[in-house]
C-alpha cells in the first residue's frame, strides 16, 4: 500500500509538471493511454478473458467517473501546491461515507457523523474561505473539491463490481479513458520532446503500477490493515512539492490535514467495528 501511494503521488507530480508545458487533454490522454498499454502487458495471455465484465454498465460508469476525477484533479493541481491538492483529496473517504447513505442505503450513527463534521472542518481550514484568495487559487480549490466528489462516487461504483477480476476493472478504466481522450486529442496535440514523452509514458506506468500494487495489497491483507497507509501520500506529496517546486505546506494545511486524516481514520475504524458487530450478531442468530 505504501508503494501504491508512491506511485500515485509520482503520477500526480508528473501530471502537475507536464501541465506546465502541455494541455490538460493531452496530459490526461497520456495518463490513460499508456496505462492501457501497461495494463494489457500485466494481463498477458488472459487479456481476452479479462476484457469481459459481468456488469459492463457499472464498469462504464466507473470509467466516466475516473475520467472526470482525473481531469478535475489535473485542472486543480495545476493551480495549487501538490501537498494542498493531496490534502483536499483526503476528503474522498469521508464523502464515500456520506454517499453510502444516499446511494447504498447504509446507516451512519452519530459518532460517524461527528467524524464527517470534523473532516469538513479540516477542509475548511485548508481552503480558508475567509481569506482573500486569488482567483486561480479559488478555481483550483473548486476543481479539487469536485474531484474529491467524483472520486468518492467512483469508489462507490467500485463496490458494485466486486465480482469482476480487479484487472478487468483496471482495463475498463484505462482503455475507456484512453478512447474518450483520444477523440479530443487532435485539437489539443503538441508534439512532445524527449522529456515530454518520458513524462507521458511515466504517468501511464505510475498509474498502472499503482493500481497493480493496490490490487496486491488487498489480496495480501485485510482492508482494515492496509487502507490507513493511504495517508502516507501526504509525506510524498510534501517531499515532491519541495524538491520540484520548492513548495511547503503552510500551517493551515498541516492543521487541516491532521483533522481530515484523524476524521477519516476514525470513520474507517468505526465502520469496521460496526461490520464486525453485525457479523457477530449474524453468526449468533
Amino acid at each position: 500500500m505504501m508503494a501504491t501511494m508512491v506511485c500515485f503521488i509520482s503520477l500526480d507530480a508528473i501530471m502537475k509538471y507536464s501541465l506546465e508545458h502541455y494541455s490538460l487533454v493531452q496530459v490526461t490522454w497520456a495518463r490513460f493511454f499508456f496505462a492501457s498499454v501497461f495494463a494489457a502487458l500485466i494481463c498477458g495471455r488472459r487479456l481476452p478473458e479479462l476484457a469481459r465484465s459481468s456488469v459492463p454498465g457499472v464498469q462504464l460508469t466507473r470509467t466516466v467517473l475516473l475520467m472526470a476525477t482525473t481531469g478535475l484533479f489535473n485542472a486543480g493541481v495545476s493551480k495549487l501546491p501538490l501537498a494542498t491538492a493531496t490534502t483536499i483529496m483526503f476528503l474522498t473517504p469521508i464523502l464515500v461515507t456520506m454517499l453510502s447513505i444516499a446511494i447504498l442505503g447504509e446507516t451512519v450513527g452519530i459518532r460517524r457523523w461527528i467524524g464527517i463534521a470534523v473532516g469538513f472542518l479540516g477542509a475548511v481550514i485548508v481552503v480558508q474561505p475567509w481569506g482573500s484568495l486569488e482567483a486561480s487559487f479559488t478555481a483550483g480549490i473548486l476543481f479539487l473539491l469536485a474531484a474529491a466528489f467524483t472520486n468518492a462516487s467512483y469508489q462507490i461504483a467500485t463496490r458494485q463490481v466486486r465480482f469482476d477480476d480487479p484487472l478487468t476493472s483496471l482495463l475498463f478504466t484505462a482503455a475507456g479513458g484512453a478512447l474518450v481522450t483520444s477523440i479530443l486529442l487532435p485539437a489539443h496535440w503538441q508534439t512532445p520532446d524527449l522529456l515530454g514523452w518520458c513524462l507521458m509514458v511515466g504517468s501511464g506506468f505510475a498509474g498502472a503500477l499503482g493500481h497493480f500494487f493496490i490490487i496486491r495489497a488487498f489480496r495480501h491483507a485485510p482492508a482494515s490493515v492496509v487502507a490507513p497507509f493511504s495517508y502516507t501520500s501526504l509525506v510524498w506529496a510534501t517531499l515532491f512539492g519541495f524538491l520540484i517546486w520548492g513548495q511547503l505546506p503552510d500551517m493551515a494545511t498541516w492543521i487541516g490535514a491532521g483533522l481530515i486524516v484523524c476524521a477519516g481514520l476514525y470513520i474507517f475504524f468505526r465502520e469496521r467495528q460496526v461490520r464486525q458487530r453485525a457479523s457477530a450478531d449474524d453468526m449468533a442468530d
